[in-house]
């Protein structure tokens, strides 16, 4: 598969996954004070059986192009990132993406055992919230900052 496919299958699926995020962090939250609780909860439960059965398959697609991305065009560049601003910001954009996926797995297991509480749901939410803003800001930094 080309790089500008691949590259489009990524952009693609970090639209959806940051998208979902930030929805989830900076919209749901403060519609949380005008909602009835028991309507919230409802809603809630919906996005989050949507997003349980949707996000397993953008992250496939958004890591699975990542992986073929580096395989392409940038191994050569991460096999010694430190030796440029562009190999440096692109080994931390994918060490915190694997973070990302990290939280993700877990939250993944956490709702399968039952043992996803609000707090750890809020605190996960946070988390990727800040690690996914990173991201994107690493990832229009690795064209635009050099030293």
């Amino acid at each position: 598969m080309g790089y500008p496919i691949l590259l489009t299958l990524h952009l693609l699926a970090a639209l959806m996954f940051v998208g979902t995020v930030f929805f989830e962090v900076l919209i749901l939250e403060s519609v949380r004070k005008h909602v009835p609780e028991d309507a919230m909860r409802a809603v809630e439960r919906a996005i989050g059986q949507r997003a349980r059965r949707l996000m397993p398959w953008v992250i496939l697609v958004l890591f699975g192009a990542g992986i073929g991305m580096a395989w392409e065009r940038y191994l050569q560049l991460l096999a010694a990132p430190l030796e440029s601003s562009f190999g440096t910001l692109l080994a931390l954009k994918i060490l915190l993406a694997v973070s990302v996926l990290g939280h993700f797995v877990t939250a993944m297991l956490l709702f399968a055992s039952g043992g996803m509480t609000a707090r750890r749901s809020h605190f996960i939410h946070i988390s990727v919230f800040c690690h996914v803003l990173a991201i994107v800001l690493l990832a229009k930094g690795m064209f635009y900052l050099s030293w």
